[in-house]
């Protein structure tokens, strides 16, 4: 039996054999994955009573890079009488739930943004690096990119008066904001990237300028995990998107258009799972490190 653990930044969730459990309780910014994941088995109704010698960790925030697992395995021995524990980057987990053994891409677009490629049994990782340094198409971008415009309008240094009407509501939650650059403020830009999507949706010129440069700088990131997995830019390959911001219409459109654009053989694909399937899978099938996205611990 696997314990499959998915943390992601709008919440975790945990399935077994003949259970599971989803809290809200997600990674922030400034918390490490092993204190969230930590508070989230602390609130797990009757923890005890689950026991699983396999565990799978798919983990947001690691950003493609996976870490020493020796703090994990104690942690999932502790909570759960582990003796084998896969700490698996998220984006590998998203790949083989969407994509199983086909080469392809997987693309998550979430708050954040991640693709992972996989190919012949090479794997690389694209973006994934935080909403300061990457994370370029994904939620907290396009909402800080709305409200930026929407703000300098109001201030005289933009012209994009229908794009404030439309943001008026969140222009308001960020005046009331107690500080400006502050938690409150990031989960503020995450919440905003809806609504710039629907702006588009109807026709708002400047939330359309937004959302097509998000969608050609997803293109890239498509292409460079591609490229680094050792395929080739006229090879054919499947691309599934994952995450809640892929499922607006408008979004999926522009994203395939434009990675077409540059990968003109890409097929767009079904997605056959969850990150928990895919951690799943891995955990029964992927028994060696495939460093630095998959490592193992194993009790002594």
């Amino acid at each position: 039996m696997v314990l499959a653990v998915d943390l992601g930044q709008s919440g975790t969730r945990i399935r077994w054999s003949d259970g599971h459990y989803e809290t809200s309780r997600a990674k922030r910014a400034t918390e490490s994955p092993l204190e969230v994941l930590r508070d989230v088995f602390d609130e797990m109704p009757d923890v005890r009573d689950v026991r699983s010698d396999l565990v799978a960790f798919s983990l947001t925030g690691i950003y493609g890079q996976v870490p020493d697992p020796e703090k994990y395995g104690v942690l999932a021995a502790e909570y759960f009488g582990a003796s084998d524990v896969a700490v698996i980057d998220d984006g590998l987990a998203g790949l083989i739930g969407a994509l199983g053994t086909q080469d392809g891409v997987a693309l998550s677009v979430g708050s954040g943004v991640v693709a992972v490629a996989g190919r012949k049994g090479m794997f690389s990782h694209a973006d994934g690096l935080g909403h300061v340094f990457g994370d370029l198409g994904g939620g907290f971008w396009l909402g800080k990119h709305g409200l930026e415009r929407a703000l300098a309008t109001r201030q005289g240094r933009e012209e994009d008066m229908e794009l404030l009407a439309y943001l008026h509501a969140e222009v308001r939650q960020f005046d009331q904001l107690e500080s400006k650059t502050g938690s409150e403020a990031n989960w503020l830009c995450i919440t905003t990237a809806k609504k710039v999507l629907e702006a588009a949706e109807n026709n708002v010129a400047g939330a359309l300028t937004i959302r097509n440069h998000g969608a050609r700088q997803l293109a890239n990131t498509v292409k460079a995990a591609w490229l680094s997995s050792g395929g080739s830019q006229n090879e054919s390959f499947s691309l599934a998107l994952l995450g809640g911001l892929s499922r607006n219409r408008g979004y999926e459109e522009a994203i395939t258009d434009s990675v077409r654009k540059l990968l003109p053989r890409t097929r767009m694909t079904a997605v056959r799972g969850n990150h928990l399937d895919g951690a799943n899978t891995i955990a029964m099938t992927m028994k060696e490190d495939v460093p630095p996205l998959l490592r193992w611990w194993h009790k002594l």
